[in-house]
């Protein structure tokens, strides 16, 4: 390649074609190359590709950060407490609530699972019923939800009990009267909380008799129970809890 003139070198004035890459010309492309290199590398996969005139689709613009739109992707989220105590041959069955902020799918898996329960990938549901020989400890037993990204947990332990052959006899006053002293007309039942520490009561027994004032609670194994009774109306509404009271049941 050749200018069409002979002159100074460093003319580039209107009286010279260009018709090739000289030295210089290529070391200043080669300036651009450079800085446009350095551009792309301070900027996301898409944006780079628009800099070199490209157009991409708005997947491949987030790059594989999880990140898109400029927001960071929201994790799903897990709430629910489950009954940490069952019998043998009692059901036991716990379903998580489970959201994601950002409307993902959410797909759910377990470690730990119990051998006697099955567990539904679809809704997070663990149930089944523990039979003899099922007695013991389950520690550990978690619970994940993902949306593809992002994972969050919810671990518990859950205690098989043996049935047992010793009860209790507990035995109450009807109440007459509500809180304020009005006469109670509609009374509907009563619920009896126990459990084997005091205050924590991991057991509880409906009983839809308003006319009953004595119930016995059976399938206890011999130890020392604590109980406490409320009553309810049929609204729903129920009352403060009785004074809890020490049983040894035999």
């Amino acid at each position: 390649m050749a200018w069409s003139k002979t002159r100074n070198r460093k003319d580039f004035g209107s009286h010279r074609k260009w018709h090739g890459c000289r030295g210089d010309v290529l070391k200043a492309a080669k300036r651009i190359v450079q800085i446009s290199i350095l551009v792309c590398a301070a900027l996301s996969v898409g944006a780079c590709k628009s800099l070199m005139g490209e157009t991409v689709a708005a997947d491949d613009a987030s790059g594989s950060s999880g990140i898109s739109g400029g927001q960071r992707n929201a994790p799903p989220t897990l709430a629910g407490t489950p009954v940490n105590s069952v019998k043998a041959g009692e059901e036991f069955r716990f379903q998580p609530q489970a959201s994601d902020a950002d409307g993902d799918k959410i797909t759910f898996s377990i470690t730990n699972k119990p051998n006697w329960a099955d567990f539904d990938k679809s809704n997070g549901k663990l149930s089944g019923m523990p039979m003899l020989g099922n007695e013991g400890v389950y520690r550990g037993i978690r619970i994940t939800a993902s949306d593809g990204t992002d994972k969050s947990s919810l671990q518990f332990d859950v205690t098989v009990t043996a049935i047992g052959s010793a009860s209790v006899t507990l035995a109450w006053t009807p109440p007459t009267q509500n809180d304020d002293g009005s006469t109670l007309n509609n009374l509907a039942g009563y619920k009896i909380y126990y459990g084997t520490e005091p205050g924590d009561y991991t057991n509880q027994v409906r009983v839809d008799n308003p006319g009953l004032s004595s119930f016995v609670v059976g399938n206890l194994t011999p130890t020392t129970y604590f109980f406490a009774a409320t009553a309810f109306n049929t609204s729903g509404i129920e009352s403060d809890f009785t004074n809890e009271i020490a049983v040894l049941a035999n």
